[in-house]
């Protein structure tokens, strides 16, 4: 056991967020933490990385066990700092190793004494025991891993918007290898490359691994037990989240009736007490059923399902067959190229995802189409069109002055009271919630109602970006039961998988400057996806391990030979025969460094070498200068096999 959380009480003020807790945490588990927002999960989190201190109970940790806390509130840490530097201080062990052991260099060429030679030898073996020679390789995997070009990694922390400085911070905290890591909403601010990265890599994680997260897709890959905070306390759940469901469903039945059981039993003892009491022959039994009605442990009745959101989409009037047609459409920004010469068509009835990678333009596309955002091309609206847009700029449309429940009946929509009320609650805002003035919400709340003022418009074309932040799974599922309900057209931007494949019937992905349009859903487009990169995974293994350059083109040609010609660029396939040639010859040179660098680190190894004082360090030289062709050849031999596939795509 790694942590024994043992009857554990927190309270803020009079609000008890935990009653009598508890949860032991062993070692390598992948759970998930749930629960409503405000359940407590966050703070549950912080009682364990001991910010807080609870009113009752205790938290006991096994030995001096590490943990590791990642939460929003490290946006607080500030440097100037390169992104490598800054995630590479999780090995703060190593790097003062590295740098003494840099000192104790010059000091022997300078003047040469055994006693230096010995405390140099000391703090290699322990620098190769922390894997040393590979931590700045590790850290650079990690964090291209999490979306960060090669180029970055250069590049001053202070330069990076927030959500990219979280992505530093996470690779830091994951790097320093924690024995129990608690990652707070880890995907937030990350692109669907970096969280399925992030699933492959948690997966292999050597510890235990605590999610929160609102994206269900990710719960269900990762974790293996749910953890959930309800009723004050935390119930567990073997399982991943769609276990949980399932199970969550019985258990609730089975306390519903064991709840009506016990109250028909205290039912029937009141009913005995009652009548027997003033008896004096029955009055000892009385007396008895009385102190056996003050011991019973009490069955808490099952709390009512929250009501499903029930709302009436008020189109206001029916379009055409084509909503947007787009030409030709270019933008950049400065010497950036977002988008180049591409195009696509939205009909009535569909329900579009826009996916990529972070920076490829996704939300630019969704102004382009709103028409706020400048561009070269054409964006022809269809008719009768009527378009609302949801985008964290709209906050800046609400009337401060307004409660919500009144700037929710001033957008026009007809809907009565009750209604708005029911849709507020689906936003979390419930009870006199719907009577606060916008100007005291926070920036989550205010986007929780522009969205809320999207969905009830009379438009039938939405736009929506990020629509699921700042909402709790629950309140995803209300949404998407409402989108389902919606007989307009969509277009929206999410990262959250599950509300993707619950809500889509196309999805468009920008990629290499195009949209690229895909009909169908998520799931069936992940899976044409695998299919492609594992064909391309296929196709590459058989042009590196071919010498006959032309092998592959011609079984091309043969496979091909009833359709119709394409001609092939001559130059494009020159230079695929280059980049071919310089790949394999980057291979062999990358083995060699990399066997000399392994010969010299085992000849420093040996106690022998030390002797020689100009042995030693010719040696440690040759091998400083291996790493560092290492590490140019690694970065050189990625960028070439990148070219490659783009020119094989040409082909």
């Amino acid at each position: 056991m790694l942590i024994a959380i043992n009857h554990i009480t927190f309270e803020f003020g009079a609000h008890t967020i935990l009653k009598d807790a508890s949860w032991h945490i062993m070692p390598n588990e992948r759970i998930g933490l749930i629960g409503v927002n405000g359940a407590g999960k966050s703070t549950l989190l912080r009682v364990i990385n001991r910010e807080y201190s609870v009113s009752a109970g205790s938290i006991e940790r096994a030995g001096d066990v590490s943990v590791g806390f990642f939460n929003q509130d490290l946006l607080s840490f500030e440097s100037n700092d390169s992104i490598l530097h800054v995630a590479m201080t999780a090995f703060e062990r190593a790097l003062k190793i590295e740098k003494k052991m840099e000192e104790l260099a010059v000091k022997m060429a300078e003047n040469y004494t055994e006693e230096i030679m010995l405390k140099y030898s000391d703090l290699q073996h322990e620098f190769e025991a922390l894997d040393g020679y590979n931590l700045q390789h590790k850290t650079e995997a990690m964090l291209e891993g999490l979306g960060f070009k090669t180029s970055d990694l250069s590049r001053p922390y202070s330069e990076f918007s927030g959500g990219w400085r979280m992505r530093v911070l996470l690779a830091r905290m994951m790097l320093q290898g924690p024995e129990v890591l608690m990652l707070d909403e880890p995907t937030n601010h990350l692109d669907m490359p970096s969280i399925e990265w992030l699933e492959r890599y948690l997966q292999k994680y050597k510890g235990t691994v605590i999610i929160t997260s609102h994206d269900r897709y990710f719960l269900d890959r990762m974790v293996t037990k749910i953890a959930e905070i309800d009723q004050r306390k935390i119930q567990l759940y073997s399982g991943n989240y769609s276990f949980y469901e399932k199970e969550k469903a019985l258990r609730k039945e089975q306390q519903q009736r064991a709840y009506e059981n016990q109250q028909e039993y205290i039912r029937q003892q009141e009913r005995f007490i009652e009548r027997f009491r003033a008896k004096a022959t029955k009055a000892a039994q009385a007396q008895s059923a009385m102190k056996r009605l003050e011991k019973l442990e009490r069955i808490e009745e099952v709390g009512a399902d929250p009501e499903k959101i029930k709302i009436r989409f008020n189109i206001g009037q029916m379009p055409g067959k084509i909503i947007a047609t787009l030409k030709n459409i270019g933008k950049h920004y400065g010497e950036h190229v977002i988008l180049e010469n591409t195009g696509a068509m939205i009909e009535r009835g569909d329900r579009i995802a826009l996916i990529g990678a972070n920076g490829m333009g996704k939300s630019t596309l969704l102004r382009i189409i709103a028409g706020t955002e400048t561009f070269e091309g054409e964006n022809k609206p269809g008719h009768n069109v009527e378009t609302s847009f949801y985008a964290q700029h709209q906050l800046e449309s609400l009337n401060l002055k307004n409660d919500l429940l009144t700037e929710l009946q001033e957008c026009g929509s007809g809907y009565l009271d009750q209604e708005l009320r029911g849709l507020l609650g689906c936003f979390l805002f419930h009870g006199d919630d719907v009577f606060k003035k916008i100007k005291v919400l926070s920036g989550g709340e205010k986007a929780r109602v522009a969205l809320a003022k999207t969905i009830i418009s009379k438009a039938n074309f939405l736009l929506l970006d990020e629509p699921t932040n700042h909402l709790d799974i629950q309140s995803v599922d209300r949404i998407i039961e409402s989108l389902n309900q919606y007989n307009g057209t969509y277009v929206l931007v999410s990262h959250n998988r599950y509300f993707i494949s619950k809500t889509a019937n196309k999805i468009w992905e920008i990629k290499d400057r195009e949209i690229k349009v895909f009909n169908g859903g998520y799931d069936e487009w992940e899976s044409w996806k695998k299919a492609q990169e594992e064909n391309q995974q296929k196709k590459f293994s058989k042009t590196s391990s071919s010498q006959k350059n032309n092998s592959i083109p011609n079984k091309k040609k043969k496979h091909n030979e009833n359709a119709p010609k394409k001609a092939i660029d001559k130059e494009v396939k020159r230079q695929w025969q280059k980049q071919k040639k310089k790949f394999e010859e980057l291979e062999k040179n990358l083995n060699r460094s990399k066997e000399e660098k392994t010969t010299l680190e085992a000849q420093l190894a040996s106690p022998d070498i030390y002797a020689d004082k100009e042995k030693f360090l010719d040696i440690e030289k040759r091998r400083a200068e291996r790493a560092e062709e290492i590490e140019k050849l690694e970065q050189q031999y990625e960028a070439t096999f990148e070219k490659i596939m783009e020119l094989e795509e040409k082909l």
